[in-house]
């Protein structure tokens, strides 16, 4: 099985945070796709092109599932594009929010999001869901 992990790219922070995500789904037998890792980063407008076929047509090819990190002031951009098109293609989602209560984040979410994702408070809470997801396949 393979997991999309999605979320901004924008700093070092993110990034990492991204890697831990990759990490957990690994250790537990996923296979990932990371885009900074599988694609790299965008740099200026002569990237657009690169970024869109990695990241979404070659990306998206045989995943099973969208884990998404959800945390700051606002979703990114293409976080936000990726569950959408999740969605649309019936990929399940999970998302992570560490920085604050889901019941606290309707500005920073969407309602959208908050009902079409599953979303998690923590890394141990989403090992869980990565579990009850992988023994349900």
């Amino acid at each position: 099985m393979k997991v999309y992990v999605a979320g901004k790219l924008t700093n070092e922070n993110e990034r990492e945070f991204l890697e831990r995500i990759a990490k957990l789904c690994e250790s537990l037998g996923f296979k990932t796709f990371l885009p900074h890792r599988e694609v790299g980063l965008a740099k200026n407008m002569k990237d657009v092109n690169k970024i869109f076929k990695g990241d979404i047509i070659d990306g998206f090819k045989n995943i099973d599932l969208v884990v998404a990190d959800l945390n700051g002031l606002h979703v990114g951009a293409g976080t936000a594009w990726e569950l959408g098109y999740a969605y649309s293609k019936k990929i399940p989602c999970i998302g992570i929010k560490t920085d604050e209560p889901v019941s606290e984040a309707l500005d920073s979410l969407s309602a959208i999001l908050i009902y079409s994702v599953d979303i998690v408070k923590s890394l141990e809470e989403l090992k869980e869901k990565l579990e009850d997801f992988k023994n349900k396949k």
